[in-house]
């Protein structure tokens, strides 16, 4: 019976299209099979290169025949031509890495190099490739155009690859998925469309870029899968395709899309200064996790490099996106009174409401303890547990049913009981099943936050709790715990303890840290006082 329900509470909120186009593929793809049909591999077209101003490099993945990625090196003897493009023992996510091509835009590489991986990837690649989903062709497919164009490299065999290659990003674009896989494939195609002149492929991503880009950027900028580290991979490659399409004059109505682009690059960069803190880290809420995408430094430098006024644009009033931002001079708050979103696409949501993160004089004190993993393990829901964040766990339970890696069942619904320019208050009810409402005052003053945590009913234990960074040092006194940033004094707490846990760092890469947990009945009062 659990097991029915979850599924109807993850499967209840899918859109229809989701669901059709799920057993379209399925079907299409065993139909292929059975059929014995095959993509080309290669089409014959010319290529044009595009004219782009510098884009953001990739930083080096690929050096003297090792390839890292995630944290993970391997190296393949041999030279090029021995590269497994399929190799797995990492997951599959090391996997789409190494047929992403970053390695053609990192810092450095020559033209003969990349072209002896193009060459080897060329060589090898079938149907059944983890390289040939239309996920890792999206991103493929504008880092060999920014390679082709930027050495003006005209090779029949190259283009002729990449036209197949876009052929079958066309047939299989990712409506069973939609989100960010949808808005990479449209990104992509319009880089397509540019490349070969082709008029059916910029009608159709120009459609899904209105669209998704509509639906996708929230009315404070945000992207709307609430994972800042998306926000900025997706920013930039909205920013890729303003460099395109405002360099390369190419096809009819491409000055209404450039003006879309730029006006949803500008509410992006709005929402990304609001959230990004004074060492020009953002929080690690959802999932976000260092190494992965480009700092808000270098997307601002990159935007001004467009002709986008980055200066003129303000840090947005952080409100659809559920996070609020509270400065002083002593410290940033981000604090979550948004709910899981969006509904039909929640893979990258944690079970994480109410939670916050905060810097003091502008280092890193309450962390959100971040991800280093997508494999579907132990580990991956560790990380996106309630236990996991900065707020309260009712009888060990977490308050949104995260679970399989990348799907939610019952969720939390968050309500905003007041909301002004010093404090904000919120309650959610996930759970409700066991008659549990959670609510979070915080109040901001001036070098001090205070919190107040209540739970109605009768639960059988409730504990907050907070993660503190790596770099502090915590003790315990009585009711109070110590750090070189801030004093915390607990009112209300039954039981006081510094446990440990393992902060990830970047995929793959963890190191061990503080976390306090205290246990309470009913109400707990949480006093954050910066240090003199």
């Amino acid at each position: 019976m659990h097991k029915m329900l979850r599924y109807f509470h993850t499967l209840r909120f899918l859109r229809v299209q989701q669901l059709v186009y799920q057993l379209y593929y399925r079907v299409k793809k065993l139909g292929r099979r059975l059929l014995k049909m095959t993509y080309p591999l290669r089409v014959d077209r010319a290529g044009n290169a595009v004219r782009l101003v510098p884009f953001i490099p990739k930083e080096v993945v690929y050096d003297n025949g090792c390839f890292t990625f995630l944290n993970l090196a391997r190296s393949f003897g041999g030279g090029v031509g021995s590269i497994d493009w399929e190799y797995g023992e990492y997951g599959k996510l090391w996997a789409y890495n190494l047929t992403y091509f970053d390695v053609l835009v990192q810092r450095g590489l020559t033209l003969d190099v990349g072209v002896e991986l193009i060459e080897s990837f060329m060589g090898v690649v079938h149907q059944e490739s983890v390289g040939m989903e239309p996920y890792p062709v999206s991103l493929r497919g504008v880092n060999w155009i920014k390679f082709l164009s930027v050495h003006q490299l005209r090779r029949v065999d190259i283009n002729g690859s990449l036209y197949a290659q876009y052929l079958i990003l066309e047939r299989n674009l990712e409506f069973h998925l939609l989100g960010n896989h949808l808005l990479e494939n449209a990104f992509s195609l319009l880089y397509g469309a540019f490349f070969f002149r082709v008029q059916r492929w910029f009608d159709k991503s120009r459609v899904l870029l209105v669209r998704e880009l509509d639906e996708q950027v929230l009315g404070d900028g945000g992207h709307f899968e609430l994972s800042p580290m998306y926000h900025l991979i997706l920013l930039e490659r909205l920013l890729d395709c303003v460099n395109l399409v405002r360099l390369n004059d190419c096809f009819a109505g491409q000055d209404e899309l450039l003006t879309l682009l730029v006006g949803k690059a500008g509410a992006m960069i709005g929402w990304l200064k609001a959230m990004t803190f004074l060492d020009g880290r953002v929080p690690h809420v959802n999932d976000s996790t260092d190494g992965v995408a480009a700092s808000s430094g270098l997307l601002f430098d990159y935007a001004a490099r467009l002709g986008i006024e980055v200066d003129a644009i303000r840090p947005v009033c952080l409100k659809d996106s559920g996070y609020r931002k509270y400065s002083t001079s002593r410290y940033e708050c981000v604090v979550d009174v948004g709910g899981i979103g969006p509904g039909y696409i929640p893979g990258h949501a944690h079970a994480d409401s109410l939670n916050f993160v905060l810097q003091v004089d502008g280092k890193a004190c309450v962390v959100d303890t971040g991800i280093s993993t997508y494999e579907k393990n132990a580990w991956r829901d560790e990380e996106r547990s309630t236990k996991a964040h900065n707020s309260v766990v009712v009888n060990g339970r977490n308050s949104s049913d995260v679970w399989g890696g990348f799907r939610v069942g019952e969720r939390s619904a968050v309500k905003i009981l007041g909301d002004t320019e010093r404090v904000v208050s919120a309650q959610h009810d996930g759970y409700k099943g066991v008659g549990v409402i959670h609510r979070r005052d915080w109040e901001f003053h001036a070098e001090r936050i205070v919190i107040t945590d209540r739970v109605t009913g009768q639960p059988e234990s409730v504990e907050a709790y907070l993660h503190f960074d790596h770099t502090i040092n915590a003790s315990l006194s009585g009711q109070s715990i110590f750090t070189e940033s801030a004093d915390i004094v607990f009112e209300g707490a039954e039981r006081i303890e510094i446990q440990r846990y393992m902060q990830a760092l970047g995929f793959n890469r963890a190191v061990e840290a503080g976390c306090a947990v205290v246990t309470f009945s009913t109400t707990l009062h949480t006093t954050i006082l910066c240090k003199k």
